[in-house]
């Protein structure tokens, strides 16, 4: 029982060293993660729908 009692006082002390971000850059790096994986999401779409064009017009007859 003392192990786990020196592990959650230790642990606290440690997130008390923490530099926690502020609101506006959590909202901002968010956004960011977000507007990334959209961009991502559409160009790995558009190869998609290249390829398959492709594939149906040139190899599948």
């Amino acid at each position: 029982m003392n192990k786990i009692t020196a592990f959650i006082k230790e642990a606290r002390v440690e997130l008390k060293k923490v530099n926690w971000p502020t609101r506006a850059e959590t909202v901002r790096y968010t956004g960011l993660v977000v507007g990334l994986s959209l961009a991502i999401a559409v160009f790995l779409g558009a190869l998609d729908y290249l390829f398959e064009y492709i594939l149906k017009t040139f190899v599948i007859k």
